[in-house]
């Protein structure tokens, strides 16, 4: 299967307007990515957290899932403040619908609040 995997580094633009961004600790070589179209900007965290209300709030708590949870925690809090910072959209893994929404600081960590998605009818 390897020979069928494609290896890319950090920072490379994988496609127009999509960027691989480093987000070591959940797992080795686990990313992220950063979608860009016009001024328009999306920060998929992927597994940073592995629940938004708990981990977004306790940037340094490490889960059991984590492999290299100093790491992680380390990650969650890097990109976590640069979305809060940017105003970035984000989108999680494993968030309650929508998984889309902006980070805000909250004390010592973050709040996660969701994007308002209203259905076409």
């Amino acid at each position: 299967m390897a020979k069928d995997v494609k290896q890319y580094e950090a920072g490379q633009e994988l496609a127009p307007g999509v960027t691989a961004v480093a987000a070591h600790g959940h797992t080795p070589g686990h990313t992220a990515f950063a979608v860009s179209a016009g001024p328009g900007k999306l920060l998929i965290v992927s597994d940073i957290t592995n629940h938004p209300a708990l981990f977004a709030r306790n940037p340094d708590w490490q889960a059991v899932f984590d492999m290299d949870g100093n790491q992680a925690h380390d990650t969650r809090r890097k990109l976590l403040d640069m979305a809060a910072a940017e105003r970035t959209q984000v989108s999680f893994y494993h968030a309650p619908f929508p998984a889309t929404g902006h980070v805000a600081k909250a004390g010592n960590g973050f709040e996660f609040v969701p994007v308002q998605w209203t259905p076409d009818l």
